[in-house]
């Protein structure tokens, strides 16, 4: 599977695609994009004003990563559904965790 993950010295950064409005907080599955890059696609309920979708996106991720909110921060894509997420620990626990539960793609 191509990684819609990098690892980094201090964590690793999430390739993600968000969908607001949704009927429900969920993570859909792993999708290439038109670039061929490949990304986590999500969807919150939450409406992209004020910050909301993204304080969502980054709430539904720290459960299903079971990584606490304070380590996880938008690096870019703050105001566009491409984002990248920057969560901070061990890059190799946290790949390791992610391959684990990486949902198929879609």
């Amino acid at each position: 599977m191509a990684l819609w993950f990098r690892e980094e010295l201090d964590g690793i950064i999430l390739f993600v695609r968000l969908t607001p409005r949704s009927a429900k907080d969920v993570i859909k599955g792993i999708k290439a994009a038109e670039s061929g890059r490949y990304h986590l696609q999500a969807r919150v309920r939450a409406v992209p004003e004020d910050g909301k979708a993204n304080l969502a996106l980054v709430r539904l991720l720290s459960k299903w990563l079971d990584v606490a909110v304070r380590d996880m921060t938008i690096v870019s894509g703050a105001t566009s559904r491409l984002k990248h997420i920057k969560i901070s620990g061990d890059a190799e626990e946290l790949a390791l965790k992610l391959a684990a539960l990486a949902p198929p793609e879609t």
